[in-house]
C-alpha cells in the first residue's frame, strides 16, 4: 500500500501535473460548479518515493466532496487508499457524508466506487450541459462511446 498524507506546498506543481496529465487542465465542473482542483485540498499517495496519486476534495456544510481521484497505475491499490483516507478526514471533522459526482459514461469509476461501498444518492439527467456552460472542453462521447449527458451522485454516511 502506498504512503498517504496530506499534500503540502512541495507537492503542488506534481498534484497539477497530474490533474493536467488526467483532466486536460486543473478545472473541473461539477452539479454547476467549476473547481479550479490545484487549489483544493488534497490528499497524496506515495509509493517508493513517487506520487502515484491525488484525491481533491471539498469541504461544506454538505460534507466532503472528492472533486477528483486519480491514481498512477490504476489497479494497484492508490485509489482505495486515497479514498480511505478521504473517509478518514470526513470522520475527523464530523461530516455527515463523503460524496462525490461522476458522468454516466464513467462506468469503470462507477464500479470501483460501489465496490468499496458508496452508493448511488442522485441521477441528473441532462446535467452535464450545464458543466459544459462552465467548461466546454468537456467532451460529448466519453469512455466505450457513451454519449456524456448525466450526473451521477455517489455517497456513503460517515457519521
Amino acid at each position: 500500500m502506498p504512503l498517504v498524507r496530506p499534500a503540502g506546498e512541495t507537492d503542488r506543481d506534481a498534484v497539477a501535473a497530474l490533474l493536467t496529465a488526467s483532466w486536460g487542465g486543473t478545472a473541473v465542473a461539477a452539479h454547476g460548479r467549476l473547481y479550479d482542483a490545484a487549489t483544493l485540498p488534497a490528499l497524496v499517495a506515495v509509493r517508493d518515493g513517487q506520487l502515484c496519486g491525488v484525491l481533491t476534495y471539498h469541504l461544506d456544510a454538505d460534507g466532503l466532496e472528492v472533486v477528483t481521484l486519480d491514481a498512477v497505475p490504476a489497479g494497484q491499490g492508490n485509489g482505495t487508499a486515497l479514498l480511505r483516507a478521504a473517509r478518514d478526514v470526513a470522520v475527523d471533522l464530523g461530516c455527515a457524508r463523503a460524496w462525490l459526482v461522476t458522468t454516466n459514461d464513467n462506468v469503470d469509476a462507477l464500479r470501483f466506487y460501489q465496490r468499496r461501498g458508496l452508493r448511488i444518492s442522485a441521477v441528473a439527467p441532462g446535467a452535464v450541459a450545464a458543466a459544459r456552460a462552465l467548461k466546454p472542453t468537456i467532451p460529448e462521447i466519453g469512455a466505450y462511446g457513451i454519449p456524456i449527458r448525466d450526473e451521477i451522485t455517489l455517497e456513503t454516511r460517515v457519521g
